[in-house]
């Protein structure tokens, strides 16, 4: 099981109001913040998302085909997470839709290239 998933960053603060836009949405409070790091999770919880700035001081990068998914609540939810990281500098990579026989997703990109999706499944999607 995935306990938290981290992204990097290179701009810590934008990716902070990033982030906490879409926690917030979804009720998920910050669970630890450093100088070069912020996750966001609950203990217990669910699996948790984190931005930093790359131990090793170089640039952050992008994975080519890696991407995180944040399970919503309904479709609803998708397009609120979906229509709030676009107005937190986010960028569309699929408007939200049916992707499938009981998928419902929205992709997007954070203000550093990261691709997320927000997406519900079974009767959430119908």
């Amino acid at each position: 099981m995935i306990g938290y998933v981290t992204l990097g960053t290179n701009d810590l603060p934008r990716a902070a109001a990033f982030y906490d836009a879409l926690a917030g949405e979804m009720g998920t409070p910050r669970m630890m913040e450093f100088e070069t790091f912020i996750a966001w999770g609950t203990e217990n919880g669910p699996a948790g998302i984190a931005v930093t700035k790359p131990y090793d001081g170089q640039a952050a990068t992008v994975g080519n085909g890696v991407m995180v998914a944040l399970e919503a609540k309904d479709k609803d939810q998708v397009h609120r997470l979906y229509d709030i990281a676009l107005a937190h500098g986010g960028t569309c990579e699929g408007p939200p839709g049916p992707r499938g026989d009981g998928f419902y997703a929205g992709y997007f990109r954070d203000p550093d290239g990261n691709k997320l999706n927000a997406f519900v499944m079974g009767e959430a999607a119908a």
